[in-house]
């Protein structure tokens, strides 16, 4: 297979690592930029560059934002007292897209984890418990991965609360809506069944 000038495998090689894309699906999306230089390339480049720049942690919750305080934390009608704890950003852009809720959010920047050697103090559980005292919350949910990581985080979190005696929950685990039981791993079936409810 013959191979691109230097530039653009460097391109394509920066690409590749990108979540996502491998070497081939890379490898397409440059070609298809090349091709269309002027509509999607330079103002890709131009749009990289200005994010470069602009973005930055927002200061209360910790989402990425081009402000100092990103525009949930600064939409006073969702100053709801409840808070949503996630482990990312991604986790929290993916319930903005859901849509089920309207209040704010604190983003961890990861799980306690003993063997990469992340404590509590490499999270940003100390900046939760000001957020608790300084925002009069009700309610802290939190919305952490169904994983040991995840679900040992929720629960030192949970343990670290009890004395500010705001009301701590977590997200149900169970069926998707339209799942099928024959289809699904064993350890969702068993949070299900754990989880069940009155109808």
């Amino acid at each position: 297979m013959a191979r691109a000038a230097g530039e653009i495998e460097a391109l394509i090689a920066l690409m590749a690592r990108l979540p996502g894309l491998g070497p081939r699906s890379a490898r397409r999306a440059v070609l298809h930029m090349l091709k269309k230089r002027g509509m999607v390339m330079e103002p890709l480049s131009q749009a990289l560059a200005r994010v470069a720049q602009t973005a930055r942690d927002c200061r209360v919750c910790g989402n990425i934002s081009d402000e100092e305080i990103c525009p949930i934390c600064a939409d006073e009608k969702r100053a709801t007292g409840t808070l949503c704890v996630v482990e990312d950003v991604s986790d929290l852009w993916a319930l903005e897209r859901a849509g089920g809720f309207k209040g704010r959010y604190h983003v961890l920047g990861g799980t306690l984890s003993a063997l990469e050697s992340i404590g509590p103090e490499n999270l940003r559980i100390p900046q939760l418990v000001e957020r608790i005292k300084a925002e009069n919350l009700r309610e802290v949910i939190l919305a952490l991965n169904a994983t040991v990581e995840g679900q040992t985080t929720a629960h030192y979190i949970a343990e670290t609360l009890a004395p500010t005696g705001v009301s701590v929950s977590a997200l149900a685990r169970g069926l998707p809506m339209g799942g099928e039981l024959d289809y699904l791993d064993d350890g969702t079936i068993a949070a299900a069944m754990a989880a069940r409810r009155a109808l």
